[in-house]
């Protein structure tokens, strides 16, 4: 018996929608990102991009458990030293809310050039209700991870 790969003239890509609205920003972004790398469908191939496309609507009404409104900070650096950036989460949502999933869903994939292009081009967050991918005729995504 022979292992089945995945060839990439084989691969197809859904486009999928998940409202943000109320759901834990953790839950949301393991399930995004299992579907953006493909580990939901039965033809997984990790070396090749075999994942869906997730539109994700409503991010500025994401919700977050416990004290992460203000304890939790994200990190850069300038590139000079001592010159360390620190962001609050607070800021971020209200300035940028589709960073806040974009970041979890980066943090929750491998850190490949597969995946960037994955997080580069197949996600798509938007802060509203609205989206302009309707031609992509995108499916509503179930988030609990048994479906």
């Amino acid at each position: 018996m022979n292992t089945f790969s995945l060839r990439k003239e084989d691969v197809t890509h859904h486009w999928y929608v998940v409202d943000a609205a109320g759901q834990p920003l953790g839950r949301l972004a393991s399930r995004v990102a299992q579907v953006l790398r493909g580990k939901h469908k039965p033809t997984f191939t990790p070396h090749l991009n075999g994942g869906d496309c997730v539109i994700v609507i409503n991010a500025e009404q994401v919700k977050l458990t416990g004290r992460k409104t203000e304890q939790k900070r994200y990190f850069r650096h300038t590139g000079y030293m001592g010159h360390e950036r620190f962001t609050p989460l607070k800021v971020l949502l209200a300035k940028h809310p589709e960073r806040v999933i974009e970041k979890a869903v980066w943090g929750m994939l491998p850190k490949t050039t597969l995946s960037r292009q994955k997080v580069k081009q197949m996600l798509k967050v938007y802060a509203g209700p609205t989206h302009p991918h309707a031609a992509q005729q995108p499916q509503p995504l179930v988030l609990s991870a048994t479906a």
